[in-house]
């Protein structure tokens, strides 16, 4: 479907069903699948023939809605995970482990950020986190002979940075490693990455793709650019025979276009079983399918709630990359010219005590550790995602004691303000 508007693909692209065969995808939940000989089987565990014999690894269901998410973003292979969680760990791992280091931005989501900089620093793997709008000089400065990969958010969870994707891809690709970028928050409705020089993206499926607050889970796509053979001696993992597999060499044996997919799921996914269920798959689908209506909704409800607060004397200071005035808006006009996203990041007058006596008096808007849904909910991320982190660590990322993250449903604006309206008067 490659030529057909990103509104087909939400709806109609990874599936198309034959004569008498289901509308919708079907849900194949089956944990096994059957075989008329061993030799068939073995065909599958040498890579050389193309099917399923365990959904720990693969599933027909979650393959189908992979391939929508690859068609929406022009990628080339894509696979579902269990979560963003691990989309994002395994879009690194795949290629970088113990004694290998990747660039990344500091105004990352905080599960993220712990994620890189405690538990992969655990296993071997360094990271020099940077700001956001370092100069070229200072990014180039980041990287090291073992430098493996950058990575960055498209709209950073909750810090709104908009990433300048052609800054850090020019670095990345005069490194000779990938760009890999966390596109949850635009979604490929309002952003397309690769377009601007990405190499792999990522997504937790949890946010805005499934919209409903039903389903957690993640995806990983490859754009099959990036030329893995040409840097042979930096990914050894997919340039070298694996073992494990009778020697074959991914980059060889699948193409730039397979490589990258094909030996996450063959070896991580074998190794880690962070699948994605598919019944979860099958409600991802029917969030995707609307994906294209509901993104300029929340923008729509997100200017306008941005504008209200922006002109509020309670409020100190309001980050919405599509409001104009706002540090990132030109950047968000560039890479996002139909819209950014739903969330709203500001502070309320007071410090943290004067967020939390705000938030509590909200009726519309739930405090929940959740973002990008259908029903609006706040939170307090120095209290929450980001709690482990010092105050240190919370300023790089671009949080403040007073940040509320506030994300935009698909109500009413003007219920949405009134909510707002009469909370913030509580606060003294």
């Amino acid at each position: 479907m490659k030529d057909y508007k990103i509104d087909t693909k939400c709806v109609q692209a990874g599936y198309t069903p034959g004569n008498g065969e289901p509308r919708q995808i079907p849900i194949i939940q089956s944990t096994t699948f059957k075989y008329a000989t061993s030799e068939d089987m073995g065909k599958l565990f040498d890579l050389e023939a193309e099917g399923y014999f365990y959904t720990r690894l693969q599933n027909p269901t979650n393959d189908m809605v992979a391939a929508k998410i690859c068609e929406m973003e022009g990628g080339t292979a894509a696979m579902l995970t269990s979560s963003g969680q691990a989309a994002n760990f395994f879009a690194i791992f795949n290629i970088a482990g113990c004694g290998d280091h990747v660039v990344s931005t500091s105004a990352i989501y905080g599960g993220t950020y712990n994620l890189f900089a405690v538990t992969m620093k655990k296993m071997g793997v360094e990271f020099t986190f940077l700001d956001p709008d370092c100069t070229p000089e200072e990014l180039d400065a980041a990287f090291k002979p073992n430098t493996k990969a950058v990575f960055g958010e498209t709209i950073a969870n909750p810090a709104l940075t908009v990433f300048d994707f052609e800054k850090f891809s020019k670095a990345a690709h005069a490194h000779g490693v990938p760009l890999i970028v966390d596109n949850t928050f635009a979604t490929p409705v309002n952003c397309r990455p690769f377009e601007w020089g990405a190499d792999i993206v990522t997504h937790s499926t949890t946010k805005y793709m499934d919209g409903h607050g039903a389903t957690v889970g993640g995806c990983i796509v490859d754009s099959g650019k990036f030329n893995w053979m040409e840097h042979a001696e930096k990914f050894p993992g997919l340039c070298t025979p694996d073992e494990s597999y009778h020697g074959i060499v991914y980059a060889e044996k699948f193409g730039q276009e397979g490589a990258f997919i094909t030996k996450a799921t063959a070896q991580l996914m074998r190794d880690f079983g962070s699948i994605q269920s598919p019944q979860h798959a099958f409600i991802l689908n029917l969030g995707l399918e609307s994906l294209h209506v509901r993104m300029p909704r929340h923008c729509e409800n997100a200017l306008a709630i941005a504008k209200y607060l922006n002109n509020h004397p309670k409020v100190s200071w309001v980050k919405y990359p599509g409001l104009e005035g706002d540090k990132y808006y030109e950047l968000a006009k560039k890479y996002m010219p139909n819209g950014t996203c739903g969330v709203v990041s500001f502070g309320v007058k007071g410090g943290r005590k004067a967020a939390e006596k705000f938030m509590k008096e909200l009726k519309l808007a739930a405090i929940e550790t959740h973002v990008a849904d259908a029903r609006t909910c706040c939170l307090h991320p120095a209290n929450a995602t980001h709690r482990q982190m010092n105050d240190e660590e919370l300023l790089a990322a671009g949080i403040t004691p007073d940040l509320v993250r506030f994300s935009v449903g698909l109500e009413a604006a003007e219920d949405l303000i009134a909510d707002l309206d009469q909370a913030l008067a509580t606060v003294e």
